[in-house]
């Protein structure tokens, strides 16, 4: 849904009604949330790169209000290959927001986990799933949609591939969608809410839009399309499709036209440039 401002009330009733358009009610109670944004790395959140912890921070109040209010929230990330969690959470400005919401920050690679063994289509993978999503009650995925040359597109499936408490994560990078779709069939998402406030396309553009879905694939089926990508095309969202994960089919409720219209949306040649751009600093990361 296109939302008018990103003023705090505004922004707040806008979660609250995309959250009651797709009839969000968790069948329990609920006591431990995750909350799992997108920190790939130390943009500041003006870039659209990341998800913003004030868009976080609303939809902390929200889901006290309406869904649990005497829960406790986990705001988690894992380190990456290029990233660490005791930085990013101070620079994009986590820590801040974790003391003003009384929330709990998680590294993912610290703390117990579990090596977990997952099959998709022919590739074999192992993952670390911390203890903390065994014991959670519902699972908040709170990505950003943008391009990414090896997968097509990073949404809510993408995301995800955040939660393996491994921080060596180029490893994977051989079987890149296969990967992505191999930690969301061990970690579920419940909950998928989109921070669309600002975008990263061919540029930077405030286009304060919210998207939320209870199926990551329908999600970023629609995320491919606001994008100009046929979501066909894109390898993790019909395997996650055939891996029983969700649905390739969406029924936009709002008005999705707005976001088809606006998106900063890159062109063949934009495609081409990045792609030459993202194995020189892959083969330098992994050196």
């Amino acid at each position: 849904m296109h939302v008018q401002s990103d003023d705090y009330a505004v922004l707040k009733d806008s979660i609250a009604e995309s959250l009651k358009l797709i009839g969000f009610k968790p069948a329990k109670r609920i006591k431990k949330i995750l909350i799992k944004p997108n920190m790939c790395y130390y943009h500041h959140p003006s870039t659209g790169e990341v998800t913003d912890p004030y868009f976080v921070a609303v939809l902390i109040d929200v889901l006290r209000e309406n869904i649990a209010r005497d829960s406790e929230i986990f705001v988690v990330e894992s380190d990456a290959s290029a990233m660490k969690c005791k930085y990013a959470f101070s620079m994009l400005g986590y820590d801040k927001m974790a003391l003003e919401k009384n929330v709990e920050l998680v590294n993912l690679c610290e703390g117990k986990s579990r090596a977990v063994d997952v099959e998709v289509s022919g590739e074999k993978f192992t993952f670390y799933v911390n203890d903390l999503f065994y014991e959670s009650d519902l699972v908040v995925n709170v990505p950003k949609p943008k391009y990414m040359n090896d997968v097509k597109i990073t949404c809510a499936l993408k995301n995800m591939f955040g939660c393996n408490a491994y921080a060596k994560k180029f490893v994977y990078h051989r079987a890149l969608n296969e990967a992505i779709v191999g930690i969301n069939k061990l970690i579920k998402t419940d909950l998928v809410v989109v921070d669309g406030l600002v975008v990263s396309g061919k540029y930077t553009k405030k286009l304060n839009l919210v998207m939320s879905s209870m199926d990551p694939v329908a999600l970023d089926a629609a995320a491919s399309r606001i994008m100009g990508i046929n979501p066909n095309s894109v390898k993790q969202i019909v395997l996650a499709f055939q891996e029983g994960l969700g649905s390739l089919d969406f029924s936009p409720i709002g008005d999705f036209s707005y976001a088809e219209r606006n998106f900063p949306k890159k062109k063949l040649r934009d495609n081409f440039r990045d792609a030459i751009a993202s194995v020189y600093l892959r083969v330098m990361q992994e050196e």
